[in-house]
């Protein structure tokens, strides 16, 4: 469990130091993008061992003196980027290097995909975050377009933007996948439904991971279209069954005859009463001998505080972007709606992938 930071920990000149880093965010990130677009970045990392002077990173990225030492300047009181000063350099010459910082920023794959996605999707939408939280509503869409939600038209997003979103998406759950697997095989099933299964990753893995299971998702029309295009390419579509629905309908009927209902970072995506609907309706279509698994990531059961920034951050995606309403849970308050719509929950494995939470779940007896 993460631990929280106490009130009055910083003394005060560095919690006035923090607050102008709050304060000037907004640049610590466009420099940053700056220079990583820019190649300048990249270039110093290139060569960090012996570091680079001034005139090397203008000539290697065709950029102004001026453009490139503004930026350098920032850098190192961002704590991006280190300057030394060598004996054996002529007087007033100094080389550039990298910090750890920025060394995650350009090859740790969590802050590239977690950077790629601000920069790419949710940077200019956010100035819309105020509106978000007193309508209720994804005010950050309209930089896209006059859309409702987001998830039914991310097939229209641009290129790029669509590109990081999946990333983003993709990353936080393909790398609980290959280690959930053996779990929800545990029990031989040979029928699994995927509710909510969007680009089908997750099908496609069970599909390959047994030869003889029937798989079904159970979608929106738009996603179940990628689904079956990407399972039709791995070669997998004769074992493969679509199911368009609409789970935010109370009368919605599920896919029958599945040994698992699986879900997969799903329910975050909405609010506390529709949950519930989505719950009840799994409650009362499934028999006693299937099983409900639910995979999430709950912000108070990380190891790591950057984890739980992370998931928090994710949050004001939904806020502002998604639907207006969902987020990601603390533990216990998605327990609960569990519970409060039929299933008991039999077991709680946390730790799997990069902080996810594993809810198995049955039908409660009446």
């Amino acid at each position: 469990m993460i631990q929280l930071p106490e009130q009055g920990e910083l003394s005060a000149v560095a919690a006035k130091s923090m607050a102008q880093h709050i304060a000037f965010s907004p640049y610590i990130f466009q420099a940053t993008a700056a220079l990583k677009d820019l190649g300048i970045l990249q270039f110093i990392d290139k060569n960090r061992r012996k570091g680079v002077l001034l005139n090397d990173i203008v000539d290697a990225v065709k950029v102004s003196e001026y453009g490139v030492s503004v930026l350098l300047d920032f850098a190192l009181t961002c704590g991006l980027i280190t300057v030394t000063h060598e004996e054996n350099e002529p007087k007033g010459l100094s080389r550039y290097r990298i910090t750890k910082v920025a060394f995650f920023l350009l090859h740790d794959e969590m802050s590239v995909v977690n950077f790629d996605f601000t920069q790419h999707f949710a940077y200019q939408g956010l100035a819309n975050l105020t509106e978000s939280i007193k309508t209720g509503k994804p005010e950050g869409l309209k930089m896209f377009g006059d859309w409702p939600t987001l998830y039914p038209h991310l097939p229209e997003l641009p290129d790029k933007t669509r590109a990081s979103w999946f990333a983003f998406d993709h990353f936080y759950s393909d790398h609980a996948f290959d280690e959930i697997l053996p779990l929800v095989f545990a029990s031989k099933p040979k029928h699994i439904v995927d509710i909510g299964g969007n680009t089908g990753r997750f099908s496609t893995k069970c599909l390959q991971h047994d030869s003889e299971v029937q798989v079904t998702i159970m979608d929106l029309p738009p996603q179940l279209a990628k689904a079956q295009q990407n399972i039709d390419q791995a070669g997998l579509s004769e074992r493969f069954h679509a199911f368009p629905c609409d789970m935010l309908d109370p009368n919605q009927v599920l896919a029958a005859d599945a040994d698992v209902y699986w879900m997969s970072q799903f329910l975050d995506c909405f609010s506390e009463p529709q949950i519930q609907v989505i719950l009840s309706n799994i409650a009362k279509g499934i028999s006693a001998g299937q099983k409900v698994l639910i995979l999430e990531t709950f912000w108070d059961a990380q190891k790591f505080d950057a984890a739980a920034f992370s998931l928090n951050a994710t949050s004001l995606y939904f806020t502002c972007f998604a639907n207006g309403n969902s987020r990601m849970y603390a533990a216990d308050k998605f327990k609960a709606l569990v519970t409060a719509s039929g299933l008991i929950i039999e077991q709680q494995i946390d730790n799997i992938g990069l902080g996810h939470s594993l809810l198995v779940c049955s039908k409660a007896a009446k």
